[in-house]
């Protein structure tokens, strides 16, 4: 089984990974590591670098069929919520929405939400039960509160089943010095630096800690059971933080406490009763805060560096140096002072013998303004217009004499104008560098992640493909799966579900039907050419009691009651999180009906699933190059091409369809095919023909039902004829 957590790489969420690793799941994370590091997690796992809100999130649904989703990706400090409550919201209520719709869309099955004891507020009962009023008394509490409505909401008009647990103050190992739990951690780090810990109030006040590795066991034996609706997890033992400090010192005896005054909105005592989950899960914690401390402890002191002398660093992670700074600093104004050092020079000792043929300041000018932009090309201004002064007077020129010649005022003017243009258009330059540089990057991060995508999911292939084919029972079966799905074009890909189904499960009594966009009905694509097996062509959804369990649950079904209205197998095939179509085995040996034949049929649904959402998004990626501009009419080699596959469907299946071509080509292209569309079902095509000729393939149709179809047209007064299928091929 499959499940996806967010938020995996933080302090609870490594703890519940790793748990569900060690039970065998196939676990995948979704995290933006702003508090969580990668480092948490060691074990082989599907990892994305995503904050929940983002859109790139589908993608890692669609290419994985989530069972389980724990959603633990959260903004956790309340004194951050107080401050930026826009942050908050964006994380804690959007993220949680675009997690749930995607659950709802690619048929997730148990959706787990971690709430928190800040919903309850200053509630004076102790301890609190789930029944107790909400009140929350930050936007942080608030938000995890409406994110316990969202998941109820969801429940109910989705169906998607969706359980919160109210957290008390988790710690443990891996712990950051956020939210609640966060005390903890920061006594210990304090503790093994030697600082003094500072409490606000007398220490009495009391909090409900449980240890984190309680809580992953919580939730994954949660995950395995039909619990919904909101649940208190907490160890209902009030614990104070006198208590805490007193733990510590068996210890540390060297812990220095600092008491101040209470802070205004501080909760005095707080505890949570366990009881219905208790009750309902039959679980309990079993990890004291003598034990749970001493590990939390043990893992800090192991883990945590010594800061007290270390050294500041930069970003890179190196220790910064401030004549380093200071050497970046004034490097451009030492390169600036040379090159008007050597511009001095040149004035002196060369421009004067060159006739003024060359103006070495304007260079000057021009070159700092191309290197550095607007800011050393000023300083260039002023350094050139000091020399030319300089050099005037010293070839005997008055300065009163000078402020009334007009090549005086111009000479500078041409500097402040050269180096203003010059230094503009390199910083317009390197600005449009820089946008382009993050489009770049944004370009990059978003290939990358896809690519990645990709590469997981074509290990997920491979995998599947060397268990099939070093099974001696399946051996080669692949091939054919493979092979036979490999296809960009719907058409090809439904006429050859049939035999691949039959064989890799053994049986020749298979159906595939399509679902309309309503739902509503279903229209037989492909089946066995068996003359013993019979399937109608149309089905309405309502009157299948196990097509409408399927459309809802998007799940398998096996028909264990051996019902003879409905077949032993039947899946759905779900593209983009809808279904799509329904591939159903009738009947199958006895002895073959297990759970391991009904994996197999999964898995291979799966696999024509994969290949059909391949196809239909490359069809919707090259509809400009399918259809006629501006129509909805088939080019002339899109519609051979899904006539080909009709004639192939019919030849192994004997599933018949019928083509009519247009008697006339009087009418205008732009309007008659939206008469003829009216006319016509989902599944039937229309194109152009060979010589040009517009036509009409109708799917699953008789020569008695494309007469009907014809009747229709001719009341219409659309002139068309049925015509034979090789003849426009």
């Amino acid at each position: 089984m499959r499940v996806l957590i967010t938020g995996g790489y933080g302090f609870i969420g490594s703890f519940v990974a790793e748990r569900f690793y060690q039970e065998g799941y196939d676990v995948s994370i979704i995290d933006n590591v702003s508090t969580g590091d990668r480092r948490n997690v060691a074990f082989k796992h599907k990892g994305y670098i995503l904050s929940v809100e983002d859109a790139k999130c589908e993608e890692v649904f669609r290419s994985s069929r989530f069972d389980i989703v724990v959603h633990l990706a959260a903004q956790v400090s309340v004194a951050e919520s107080m401050a930026n409550p826009t942050h908050d919201a964006q994380s804690n209520v959007l993220g949680l929405a675009n997690i749930l719709t995607l659950s709802h869309k690619y048929g997730v099955k148990k959706f787990i939400f971690a709430s928190s004891a800040a919903v309850y507020g200053k509630n004076a009962d102790c301890p609190v039960s789930e029944s107790s009023a909400c009140d929350p008394i930050s936007p942080y509490g608030l938000n995890k509160w409406l994110g316990e409505r969202y998941c109820a909401a969801w429940s109910d008009i989705y169906g998607l089943d969706t359980l919160c647990f109210r957290l008390s103050n988790v710690y443990g190992p891996k712990q950051g010095r956020q939210g609640e739990g966060g005390v903890v951690s920061t006594f210990v780090s304090g503790a093994l630096q030697g600082s003094e810990l500072t409490v606000y109030g007398n220490g009495e006040q009391t909090r409900d800690f449980i240890y984190v590795q309680d809580v992953a066991d919580a939730i994954y034996r949660s995950s395995n059971s039909t619990l919904t609706g909101v649940y208190n997890l907490s160890t209902n033992t009030e614990t104070s933080v006198n208590d805490l400090i007193g733990i510590l010192r068996s210890m540390n005896d060297g812990i220095r406490v600092r008491y101040q005054e209470s802070r205004e909105g501080d909760i005095y005592r707080s505890s949570l009763d366990n009881g219905r989950l208790m009750a309902a899960l039959d679980w309990a914690p079993i990890v004291s805060p003598e034990t749970g401390l001493r590990r939390t402890y043990e893992w800090f002191r192991a883990n945590l560096p010594d800061e007290r002398n270390a050294p500041e660093r930069n970003d890179a992670g190196k220790p910064m140096s401030t004549l380093g700074r200071w050497l970046r600093t004034l490097l451009p104004y030492a390169e600036n002072a040379l090159a008007f050092g050597a511009t001095a020079w040149l004035t002196y000792n060369v421009q004067e013998s060159l006739y003024g043929l060359f103006d070495f300041k304007l260079i000057y000018i021009i070159l700092l303004g191309i290197l550095y932009g607007n800011r050393q090309s000023l300083v260039a201004i002023a350094l050139s217009t000091v020399l030319y002064i300089r050099f005037e007077l010293d070839k005997g020129r008055e300065m009163i004499a000078m402020l009334y010649d007009t090549n005086f005022f111009f000479t500078i003017a041409t500097y402040l104008f050269v180096g203003l243009v010059v230094g503009y258009s390199i910083e317009r330059k390197a600005t449009v560098i820089q946008a382009k540089d993050r489009q770049y990057a944004v370009l990059e991060d978003k290939y990358r992640f896809l690519n990645e995508v990709h590469r997981e999911t074509r290990a997920i292939k491979d995998e599947l493909q060397r268990q099939i084919m070093n099974n001696s029972d399946s051996f080669g079966k692949i091939y054919a799966v493979t092979k036979e799905l490999e296809s960009l074009e719907p058409e090809k890909i439904l006429a050859s579900t049939v035999s691949v189904v039959e064989t890799i499960m053994r049986a020749d009594t298979v159906s595939i039907y399509i679902v309309n966009k309503y739902r509503s009905y279903l229209r037989l694509a492909a089946r066995s050419q068996n003359d013993e097996f019979s399937v109608p062509k149309s089905m309405k959804a309502e009157d299948y009691d196990y097509v409408k369990r399927i459309l809802r649950t998007k799940t398998l079904f096996v028909n264990k009651t051996l019902s003879g209205d409905a077949p032993l197998l039947s899946a759905p095939v779900v593209t983009n999180g809808e279904v799509v179509a329904v591939i159903s085995l009738h009947h199958m040996k006895f002895d073959h009906f297990t759970q391991y034949y009904q994996n197999l049929f999964r898995i291979v649904v799966d696999l024509i699933s994969s290949s059909l959402s391949r196809a239909l998004s490359y069809v919707e990626a090259t509809g400009s190059q399918r259809y006629v501009d501006g129509t909805t009419v088939l080019r002339p080699e899109v519609f051979a091409e899904i006539l080909e596959s009709k004639k192939v469907a019919n030849q192994k299946h004997g599933i018949e369809f019928a083509l009519l071509a247009l008697q006339e080509q009087a009418a205008a292209l732009e309007t008659l095919p939206g008469q003829i569309s009216g006319a016509l079902r989902e599944t039937d095509y229309i194109g152009l023909g060979a010589d040009g000729t517009l036509m009409v393939l109708l799917s699953n149709s008789s020569e008695q039902e494309a007469l009907f179809v014809l009747e229709r047209f001719r009341k219409q007064n659309i002139p068309m004829q049925l015509i034979e299928a090789d003849q426009y091929v």
